[in-house]
């Protein structure tokens, strides 16, 4: 796929922290002519890879009305509001859907993540057995380089 979005990283309204998935919200223009839903994405900050979970879309669960992308940088720690962030979409996962509660979004998330880490392994070549246990959302090991962020 490889389609790439960048901007400048803006404050939303924290719902992913509260449900354990904190997301940096780049806008998107209206006529960005890739599909809404859920991707496999990598994210580049400061020359530095992430592997990552990205949403664009309106987020019709919680009423959103402006199109975003967000995206959950597995291993990252730190603030990134104010930076400029390169996303990469590397494979949509699935379209965008509307939850009854945010219980079945957490829900969902919860399984996006584990696809997305089972397709970071395979891609690496690497077996579950191979890979450190992942911790609780977003502490999740990712195989290639991951650092510490201030």
């Amino acid at each position: 796929m490889g389609q790439v979005i960048e901007g400048e990283v803006e404050h939303g309204r924290r719902l992913g922290r509260r449900l354990g998935f904190p997301t940096a919200n780049l806008p998107v223009p209206e006529d960005l002519e890739i599909l809404d839903g859920v991707y496999r994405s990598r994210v580049e900050i400061e020359g530095r890879s992430y592997a990552a979970m990205s949403n664009l879309g309106r987020n019709p669960s919680v009423g959103g009305v402006a199109r975003r992308l967000e995206t959950h940088l597995f291993g990252f720690r730190g603030e990134l509001y104010g930076r400029r962030l390169r996303v990469e979409l590397l494979e949509r996962i699935r379209g965008e859907q509307t939850f009854a509660t945010t219980e079945e979004l957490r829900a969902q998330i919860l399984r996006d993540e584990a696809q997305i880490l089972s397709l970071e392994r395979q891609e690496a070549g690497r077996t579950p057995e191979e890979c450190p246990t992942p911790g609780p959302h977003g502490e999740s090991p990712t195989p290639g380089p991951q650092t510490e962020k201030s």
